[in-house]
């Protein structure tokens, strides 16, 4: 008998099919082999965490200064401008070392890539920390420094990107809709778990941007309504768009969260990347 998992799997795998999103029939993110892109695999995203086995993966990128806030940029290997390029929203923990696995993540599948430190250097230890640093976020503030990194990856020397998306997990990805408001020059805003939403009809239709929206079935912070709510509302704005549901529970794509599924992860990158390919480098 399949598993509901199982029976998930086949129908988005049946999706994907449909959208001709796929290269060869199978998302590259469930294959065990080297991708010809260099992407990294979710098994190998999963190993560039610490454990106790193994020294920190050493970050690829670089620190830069934008806006006023630091941040940190990874660029592909031997690549020239101009390059698609990304804009990374951290999640609740702030600018970690997992968050710039994720940018040399994107790095590695071709896209110079941004992360900004919403926190000005501050990494929470604890959830009551990382939730007070969040709440503390001035919307002024994060906004301008959002349009700033924009602005930085449309300049740069190294960059000069035609084409941009932005990307986010919860409190990050609740950001990546709002930049997606904010800078109407986006191609592609990617939000998981997003935190909180916007669903305000008016304000979503200044959207330019394709938003694909990644959900957790077992999310226990966010209300399953409230995602659904999302697509009403992203339907009425006009805005096109995409929403997935995967097994999981909030922060299932963080290898160091206690809630990480590696197969949702995959599953989500895979729909990730292939949504980046589609609209970013087309």
């Amino acid at each position: 008998m399949k598993t509901a998992m199982h029976r998930r799997v086949l129908l988005l795998g049946s999706l994907l099919l449909l959208g001709g999103c796929m290269r060869g029939g199978v998302p590259r993110e469930v294959l065990r082999g080297p991708s010809p892109t260099g992407a990294i695999t979710e098994e190998e995203f999963k190993a560039l965490h610490t454990s106790p086995a193994q020294a920190p993966a050493v970050p690829q990128g670089q620190e830069v200064e934008v806006g006023g806030m630091k941040a940190y940029l990874s660029l592909p290997e031997n690549a020239k401008a101009p390059l698609p390029a990304v804009l990374v929203i951290h999640e609740q923990w702030g600018l970690d070392a997992h968050i710039r696995h994720w940018v040399d993540r994107l790095a590695a599948n071709g896209y110079a890539a941004l992360a900004v430190d919403l926190y000005d250097g501050k990494v929470p230890t604890t959830a009551v920390q990382a939730l007070a640093l969040s709440r503390r976020l001035d919307p002024a503030r994060t906004a301008q420094a959002l349009k700033a990194a924009h602005a930085f990856l449309q300049e740069d020397v190294r960059v000069r990107a035609i084409r941009t998306g932005v990307l986010g997990w919860s409190v990050g990805g609740g950001w990546s809709l709002k930049a997606a408001m904010e800078i109407p020059e986006l191609d592609a805003a990617v939000l998981y778990y997003a935190n909180p939403v916007v669903t305000d009809v008016e304000a979503l239709a200044t959207i330019r941007a394709s938003v694909l929206g990644i959900i957790a079935a077992r999310d226990e912070v966010i209300r399953r309504e409230d995602a659904w709510v999302l697509r009403d509302a992203l339907d009425g704005a006009g805005v096109r768009h995409r929403i997935v549901e995967l097994e999981g529970a909030h922060g299932f794509a963080n290898p160091t969260d206690p809630g990480y599924d590696e197969r949702s992860a995959a599953m989500a990158w895979a729909e990730t990347s292939m949504f980046f390919e589609h609209h970013l480098r087309r």
